[in-house]
């Protein structure tokens, strides 16, 4: 049987547009007939795993994803000396091993060094494509099939581990997620608004014009979110080849970040950082199972938080009732009262 750690988590953020739209609106979901902000899991965990924390917990096992690997092995390959068509040949070469080339643009001749799809490469992948580099400059010959067994089914890029991999020219290679993560709603209803504003422009003496040089306009709207993880660690173990110190570590800094770590949408704008009020840490192997439910009717109320904590708690306790335990052990870290702590929560998941 599979241990499954759940995090359940309660983040309030004032004002902001995190995560908006193809017309620059906050993103929503309707859930319970009514309207709710939404982050995206996608912009979550890019915002975990390009953080500061997330890099300087993981050094070194944080992987590079990228369309642009290819235009960087031309640099480099030029860089040493290679003329410029043999250098975009090999570069073209080791692309195309990691995902079908772009469409070739007469215009934009380096295009056809890019990928169509965006390929996630580990930590020993970019270091073999680099010591490739250094052999092509030096041999002066065209990479052999050997030169280009590039892919690696083991590694132990952390963030490929818990978010996983697909590479669709070459499956074999794909990494199946250690990590779910859902999508952040708020508890309650929200109405999105306009921030209607202008700008003056400082040169402007007001002696011919007192209008403003600009003039725009930007959505937001605030909420309480709850986020839902699903982390499977024997899978996440797995992933990195069994370095169980290194999954360890792992989990602590996904916690970290999730969190501590907020989505930079607008972030100059709005300042809507913020970090986590609750967050309940469970294990076991039983199926798991989101909390979402609890938020089905909206919370209302002036205090939204204290409510929320009372309805996700009543519902876990609830679906222990009816389905036995669906955690073998909890932890919580309550910012609210002040109880528990982040630290408290770490130690928990790592062990």
């Amino acid at each position: 049987m599979s241990t499954f750690i759940q995090l359940h988590l309660l983040t309030s953020y004032p004002p902001s547009n995190l995560n908006r739209d193809d017309l620059g609106r906050p993103k929503t979901a309707v859930m319970g007939g009514k309207t709710r902000l939404r982050v995206s899991s996608q912009s979550l965990k890019r915002a975990w795993r390009t953080s500061d924390l997330f890099e300087k917990a993981l050094a070194g096992y944080v992987g590079t994803r990228t369309k642009m690997m290819g235009v960087e092995v031309f640099k480099a390959l030029r860089g040493k000396g290679v003329a410029e068509g043999k250098a975009a040949e090999w570069a073209k070469q080791i692309a195309e091993v990691f995902g079908k080339a772009k469409k070739t643009n007469k215009d934009k001749p380096l295009e056809e060094l890019e990928i169509e799809q965006l390929a996630h490469f580990s930590p020993e992948e970019k270091e073999d494509i680099f010591k490739l580099v250094d052999k092509l400059s030096k041999d002066k010959t065209a990479p052999s099939k050997e030169d280009l067994d590039l892919l690696r089914k083991k590694h132990k890029a952390v963030d490929i581990a818990m978010f996983g991999r697909m590479l669709a020219s070459s499956p074999a290679y794909n990494t199946e997620a250690a990590v779910q993560v859902a999508h952040a709603i708020t508890v309650h209803d929200v109405a999105v608004e306009d921030d209607y504003f202008t700008a003056v422009d400082d040169l402007n003496s007001g002696e011919e014009d007192l209008g403003a040089a600009h003039i725009g306009e930007t959505e937001f709207a605030a909420g309480l979110f709850y986020l839902y993880l699903c982390i499977n660690r024997d899978q996440l173990v797995e992933n990195i080849g069994g370095d169980k110190e290194l999954a360890s570590k792992a989990l602590a800094a996904l916690v970290e970040a999730a969190a501590k770590v907020a989505p930079t949408g607008h972030q100059n704008s709005f300042g809507s950082r913020a970090r986590t009020s609750y967050l309940l840490a469970e294990k076991g192997s039983d199926q798991p199972r989101s909390l979402s439910v609890a938020f089905l009717k909206p919370v209302r109320g002036e205090d939204v938080l204290a409510i929320a904590i009372k309805e996700l708690e009543k519902r876990r306790d609830n679906f222990d009732k009816v389905y036995g335990p669906c955690a073998e052990s909890r932890e919580v870290m309550n910012a609210e009262i002040g109880d528990g702590t982040l630290e408290d929560i770490k130690t928990f998941v790592k062990g």
